[in-house]
């Protein structure tokens, strides 16, 4: 069964807007990942809940001690990445590819880095600004949303200039 585009739109919006309504967080990514990477990071000694990020964010975590590796935004990666591959899959569209050139592995390394740095310097990604903004029916997650397509554009556009060329 393939769902148009507009439909699975019309579908997340929705879901969107009840994960909402039932958790009082909009959908966010970044917060869950940084808090992967401080329990890989206690792994290797370090004490990132000393740190400023871990001890002003206290609210993140639904457990009173700390972190709870199974809050929402945990669960709603995985649901990502699970989704992404079954959709993948059902439509025969999975394939592991390797990148052709030595500079994309440089520009996805470098993009990676800069999205992550810039996620915690905003205090959240680009899903939680439009996709929660919206759903929270915020004027910054419209606005959010008309100066992402420009910025997407551009970035694509130089990406593909400097990296692909």
């Amino acid at each position: 069964m393939d769902i148009p585009y507009w439909g699975g739109a019309i579908l997340l919006g929705m879901l969107n807007i009840g994960l909402f309504y039932w958790s009082g967080k909009p959908w966010g990514i970044t917060t869950a990942l940084a808090y992967w990477g401080a329990e890989g990071l206690k792994f290797f000694g370090f004490e990132p809940e000393t740190w400023l990020f871990f001890r002003d964010n206290r609210l993140l975590s639904q457990s009173p001690g700390g972190y709870d590796p199974l809050f929402y935004g945990t669960l709603l990666n995985i649901g990502v990445f699970l989704g992404a591959f079954m959709g993948s899959v059902v439509h025969k569209e999975f394939r592991i590819r390797w990148p052709r050139r030595k500079k994309q592995y440089l520009a996805a390394l470098l993009g990676g880095l800069l999205m992550g740095y810039g996620a915690r310097l905003a205090g959240g990604c680009s899903v939680g600004a439009l996709v929660g903004g919206t759903a929270s029916f915020s004027l910054h997650g419209w606005l959010f949303g008309l100066v992402l397509i420009p910025g997407a554009w551009l970035g694509f556009k130089l990406s593909q200039k400097l990296f692909y060329s």
